[in-house]
């Protein structure tokens, strides 16, 4: 029996990974840290689960909606995380750094490309949300 890596990266089993926190809307238990929920995000996009993704965005950044039937051409490639960093002061503020590569059209041939991005995250009742990014 094949058990399957998961979408992020990490080298463990995706049921055992991402998949644990994307079994249901509510989860089956939320991201531990900012980085496994960045992950998570990162998986959910690869499986273009939208509620997942909307549910894990911070209410005051949070769009109506992400039309990812839209971005079906997208082939993700990979995930590269650089730094994960817990701001020291509340601990319920965190940026996840991280490079996500990508293919858009599945044309043959065609390279990969990168999207670098800090992504900010915030924890507020015990579970951690996405905010916003910026592009160094």
């Amino acid at each position: 029996m094949t058990v399957a890596a998961c979408f992020c990266g990490s080298g463990k089993p995706y049921a055992q990974c991402c998949g644990r926190f994307m079994e249901t809307v509510e989860g089956v238990e939320a991201a531990p840290t900012a980085e496994a929920l960045m992950r998570s995000r990162y998986s959910a996009y690869v499986l273009r689960h939208e509620v997942y993704l909307l549910s894990t965005w911070h209410k005051s950044t949070r769009p109506a909606s992400l039309q990812l039937d839209h971005a079906a051409a997208t082939q993700w490639l990979g995930l590269d995380v650089k730094r994960h960093i817990v701001n020291a002061a509340d601990n319920d503020s965190a940026i996840v750094e991280f490079v996500a590569r990508f293919k858009i059209g599945g044309m043959l041939g065609k390279r990969a490309e990168r999207m670098h991005e800090v992504s900010h995250f915030i924890r507020e009742q015990g579970r951690w949300f996405y905010v916003n990014d910026e592009h160094p």
